[in-house]
């Protein structure tokens, strides 16, 4: 890490715009110590053996034909920084055609340096990702999804929590192609969230809040969530109920600074959309089935309304 450079690359930032994204890039990357990725052979079989038994594990415990991304990598903390910078960059856009300051340097420098900082922090606790590749610039079928493992941060926590490399990997793999299934079982779903995120962020950047864009959002992202949490349940193949606990208390801990982040970053959010969307889905499978479940992924208007979410029975009313 050079936090030297990292400094002289936002206290440089140029460019046009509210955010020099070249510069956020650089000082990411110099604040942020990649970390070790050389992987020994059955390193490599261990995580293409993971995806693919998940992959087959899903497929059977919940009815969905679908196959994970041909783009599978394992990255270090440097590579997670360059193949999701341009999403970032892709969903600030609109955003940054406000003046936010009226010394628009002094701006550019301070919304360099907090996209950098936020990227490091994300770089730094990122274990794995299923990138849908939402709101790029190229056609659906020149879109390939991308599925990845950032091997450093799963080191590290895995011994942070003492549990076992080789089993902690395997659950982090589980839940990413969990996900890899939803978009596969919807076609649709990459262009909702689009729809709802662009609606949402135009009317930012016109200084209004499209309160219902960003609940239709919220509840499709807890359905996302809640729905990958309830095949992880069924198709992993050993309890891991100490792994949650301990992944838990390691998100709810840490310091001030760490805690104040998560918040700003909304992660707080994503957990209570876990815990939501886990409970919905458990409700659904307890009183019908598995498959009932599935059906949220046929149609935009299967989706589960904020109110449906606290309500499981009313949705299984209206869809099952």
């Amino acid at each position: 890490m050079n936090f030297f450079r990292s400094v002289k690359a936002v206290t440089s930032a140029t460019g046009d715009g509210p955010i020099d994204w070249q510069a956020v890039a650089e000082a990411t990357k110099a604040a942020t110590d990649p970390g070790d990725l050389a992987l020994a052979d059955r390193e490599q079989e261990g995580y293409a053996n993971d995806v693919r038994d998940a992959r087959n594990r899903v497929r059977e415990v919940s009815g969905i034909d679908f196959d994970v991304p041909r783009t599978v990598e394992i990255q270090h903390r440097h590579h997670w920084v360059d193949a999701n910078i341009t999403t970032f960059e892709r969903v600030m856009a609109p955003l940054e055609n406000q003046q936010l300051s009226v010394i628009p340097g002094v701006a550019r420098v301070v919304n360099t340096g907090t996209m950098a900082f936020a990227l490091s922090f994300l770089a730094n606790n990122v274990l794995g990702q299923y990138d849908p590749l939402l709101l790029a610039e190229e056609s659906k079928e020149q879109l390939e999804h991308g599925l990845y493992f950032v091997h450093p941060n799963i080191v590290r926590v895995a011994d942070m929590l003492d549990a076992p490399f080789p089993r902690f990997r395997r659950w982090i793999a589980f839940h990413e192609v969990a996900h890899a299934a939803e978009f596969g079982a919807a076609p649709w779903l990459s262009d909702h969230l689009e729809a709802q995120m662009r609606a949402g962020i135009d009317d930012l950047s016109s200084g209004t809040i499209n309160r219902e864009a960003f609940t239709e959002l919220n509840t499709a992202m807890t359905a996302v969530e809640g729905y990958a949490e309830l095949i992880m349940d069924h198709a992993f193949d050993d309890e891991y109920e100490d792994l949650r606990r301990k992944l838990d208390e390691r998100r709810k801990g840490g310091g001030p600074v760490a805690q104040l982040v998560r918040r700003m970053l909304g992660m707080g959010m994503k957990r209570r959309q876990y815990e939501l969307g886990k409970e919905f889905f458990e409700m659904v499978a307890a009183v019908r089935d598995i498959e009932t479940a599935a059906l949220v992924w046929e149609q935009p208007a299967n989706l589960p309304t904020k109110d449906e979410l606290e309500n499981p029975a009313r949705w299984i009313a209206r869809v099952a």
